[in-house]
């Protein structure tokens, strides 16, 4: 290929609605520190090594994400494009590379382009080696959104171009475990245009550990170059929407689904188990459901904020194919309503669907929450029935109680009243000795409390035990 040049687009999450307008994700400086770090180790460029000096969001090499506030503009350098300078190679070319910073919305974006000097030289796969591609795979790059490689070139009509980008697609990833798969071609701005996923069989969900691979063969000497320049934003912004779209359903909605089944599936089968055998007992555990209803309780919390977060996601995705509508229709204006069909295929087949199944998750795990909320009531219903009862019963005991040793006490001091008459020393109880007056009254009044404790019974206890009539 003539002209050529391979630019990396990575995109990377900033900040999420749970953070304040001042405050980031962790990790949100990563991007910064991997790129600084392919550059002191591959892509030795000088202004590569130094970019925490050029980026405004640091200040003595120190990252202070504060700064960026109250930027009107998207750049996040004072200077705009940065020259990072050149490297020479052994085939005596040297690469060039330009680096561009962006904050967008609540996504860093970075655009590091490299092409060859002299331009009109011709790069073929091996010489490709010498941009460091693997360098700049998501091992290295661990952009958490998701990254696009993108190769452009100029080849003469004669050129079967299926088999140069299958070639310069494996190529890029070259001695890794990524596999370049879902090849689909298409047009922009009069160039081929070759699309490959390059998939890590490990995670082969997960879009930032994927590859993302745009090829661009100008054939046909078309202005693919200018109109590029002219749709840059664009097409930018298209890429950090595609790459969202992808992060938003398969990093974050799958997972809270995963979330809300895995506390439902407890639900079903350990905690509905543990309410039947506590009330199954005798007495029933009061201690043993509160603890469980404390339980669900928390569950049926997590249950819903996995809820919310699916409807979150759901209006995420949506916004974003929105966005994503936009750009592809800015595209196709600049480029006289021609675009790549995949590009509306990923709109109208994948996204939809993508979409659709958040909703679709949502209105099957919905219901779960009556469930939560009604056995939470249910348990608090018996708690507090059965704790109403045992605080009855242990009220009428103390009243029944109080009955019986307040009219033995009674009945013990009109007695003790006659005995203190009697002028009879107290004896021990034998045949040797008459029985002393105390013990008959000791006697007397242990047989009142008993008396008076049936009276209470009678009194407080016969209502709740009625006869049955005949």
């Amino acid at each position: 290929m003539k002209n050529f040049s391979l630019s990396l687009y990575a995109f990377h999450l900033r900040n999420t609605l749970t953070e304040l307008p001042d405050e980031v994700v962790p990790c949100a400086n990563l991007l910064w520190k991997n790129l600084v770090k392919v550059g002191e180790t591959s892509l030795t460029f000088v202004g590569l090594k130094d970019l925490r000096s050029k980026l405004i969001c640091y200040q003595n090499s120190k990252y202070d994400p504060k700064r960026e506030q109250g930027r009107k503009t998207e750049w996040l350098t004072d200077s705009g494009t940065l020259d990072l300078g050149s490297l020479p190679t052994t085939e005596g070319f040297k690469i060039n590379a330009n680096l561009q910073l962006f904050l967008l919305n609540d996504t860093y974006a970075v655009d590091l382009t490299l092409v060859p000097e002299p331009s009109n030289i011709s790069i073929d796969i091996a010489q490709l080696q010498h941009f460091q591609p693997s360098s700049l795979l998501p091992s290295n790059i661990q952009a958490s959104l998701g990254q696009t490689l993108w190769i452009y070139g100029e080849v003469d009509p004669s050129e079967d171009c299926d088999v140069l980008a299958e070639k310069f697609a494996k190529a890029l990833v070259a001695d890794t475990k990524l596999n370049p798969v879902e090849k689909q071609q298409g047009e922009l701005f009069g160039s081929l245009l070759f699309k490959y996923q390059a998939i890590d069989p490990d995670e082969p969900d997960n879009p930032a550990k994927q590859c993302h691979i745009l090829i661009v063969i100008n054939n046909s000497q078309a202005l693919t170059v200018t109109l590029a320049a002219k749709a840059y934003d664009w097409l930018r912004d298209l890429l950090c929407s595609h790459h969202k779209i992808l992060y938003i359903y398969f990093q974050l909605a799958r997972q809270r689904y995963g979330d809300a089944r895995k506390i439902y599936s407890d639900l079903e089968k350990n905690k509905i188990q543990d309410f039947n055998s506590l009330i199954s007992e005798d007495p029933i555990d009061l201690a043993g459901l509160k603890k469980l209803m404390g339980e669900i309780f928390k569950k049926n919390f997590d249950y819903t904020r996995c809820l919310q977060d699916l409807q979150t996601h759901h209006t995420a995705i949506t916004t974003n194919i929105t966005s994503y509508k936009i750009c592809l229709e800015k595209i196709q204006t600049i480029g006289s309503g021609n675009s790549p069909q995949f590009w509306q295929d990923f709109i109208n087949k994948d996204c939809n669907k993508w979409q659709e199944q958040i909703q679709t998750d949502i209105n099957y795990l919905t219901p779960g929450q009556k469930i939560f909320g009604e056995m939470v009531s249910t348990i608090r219903g018996i708690v507090e029935t059965e704790q109403a009862e045992r605080d009855r019963s242990l009220e009428n005991t103390i009243k029944i109680l109080g009955i019986g040793f307040g009219g033995g006490g009674i009945a013990s001091g009109i007695i003790v009243q006659h005995i203190d008459k009697i002028n009879q020393p107290l004896t021990a109880i034998s045949p040797n000795n008459p029985a002393h007056p105390f013990y008959a009254s000791l006697l007397l009044s242990v047989l009142a409390t008993f008396f008076f404790i049936g009276i209470g019974w009678l009194i407080i206890e016969w209502p709740y035990h009625p006869r049955d009539k005949k």
